[in-house]
């Protein structure tokens, strides 16, 4: 599955893979994050993120609403 967009389902503690990919796209900054990678993501919005610096700025963007 080289270079292919994977589809998941975020879940608390992991995430279910729907569509076999080797990567998702961080929901902030729209860097690919490899699926070996991927350690941080929101269960409520179903989003992934590239590290927790683009998850703490979802989080601040979100309290501001």
């Amino acid at each position: 599955m080289k270079n292919k967009l994977a589809k998941l389902e975020y879940l608390p503690n992991n995430f279910k893979i729907l569509e076999d990919g080797d990567h998702v796209i961080c929901a902030v900054s729209k860097k690919i994050v490899k699926l070996e990678n991927l350690n941080y993501w929101n269960v409520e919005l179903q989003e992934p993120y590239f590290s927790y610096k683009e998850a703490f700025i979802k989080n601040e963007m979100l309290k501001k609403k």
